[in-house]
């Protein structure tokens, strides 16, 4: 009994190995995505929580866009269900707006989006989009203090760390049955974070800003 059970599984595992696959079957559970990322942040002030600067009313900010080499992970629960993540860093500039129009606030702000989305994928033949949903948290560093806000007496800035939402839809496009594809990503994040100017030890502007870029994406994939 034990003889014929073992060979009944052995028989059924090499026919499940060696049966053709089939759509939804042989697509694989990871995906990897290799991007150019264009990604466009607003980072106006929305609220003034310290100014001894001195700095004028009606004072606003503006952060640079950045194009960047991205990479997505994307691990499949089900034919419909995934869970992707991606790598980068994205280097930004602020500068000032209204009253403070072309003042270097800072330089080269490095932020990692550490993201995890849920996504639904829908299955229309040749074209598979998709919506997604999911945590974020900001990590910004290597901040330095523009040549405009260094004049005022800023010795140092600090840009917050912060939890975020990111909204996120998109489509992959097959190119062959070997797992090859090209895909199109779009997130809206919606985060923000606190800058804080130092004079020495003394905070002489803190400021609270909307970041809530927009991510676009479009690269190849690989399914396997």
């Amino acid at each position: 009994m034990i003889k014929r059970s073992a060979a009944s599984a052995a028989a059924m595992m090499a026919l499940a190995f060696s049966a053709p696959a089939y759509a939804g079957d042989n697509e694989g559970k990871i995906q990897i995505k290799a991007f150019a990322t264009g990604v466009l942040p607003n980072g106006e002030i929305t609220q003034v929580q310290t100014n001894l600067v001195g700095a004028p009313a009606g004072s606003d900010s503006r952060t640079s866009d950045s194009v960047v080499p991205t990479l997505a992970i994307e691990y499949f629960l089900s034919d419909n269900i995934s869970i992707e993540t991606i790598c980068c860093v994205t280097p930004h500039d602020v500068t000032g707006s209204g009253p403070l129009a072309g003042a270097k606030l800072v330089d080269d702000a490095i932020i990692l989006p550490a993201t995890v989305t849920l996504k639904y994928h829908f299955d229309l033949g040749g074209v598979k989009p998709y919506i997604g949903a999911g945590p974020a948290h900001f990590f910004i560093f290597s901040e330095g203090v523009g040549a405009s806000a260094r004049t005022l007496g800023a010795t140092r800035v600090d840009l917050s760390n912060e939890f975020g939402l990111a909204l996120q839809a998109g489509m992959d496009i097959p190119l062959n049955d070997k797992g090859l594809g090209f895909s199109l990503d779009a997130k809206r994040y919606f985060v923000g974070t606190t800058a804080r100017f130092f004079a020495g030890n003394t905070v002489a502007l803190q400021t609270k800003h909307k970041l809530d870029p927009w991510v676009i994406s479009g690269g190849v994939s690989y399914r396997f």
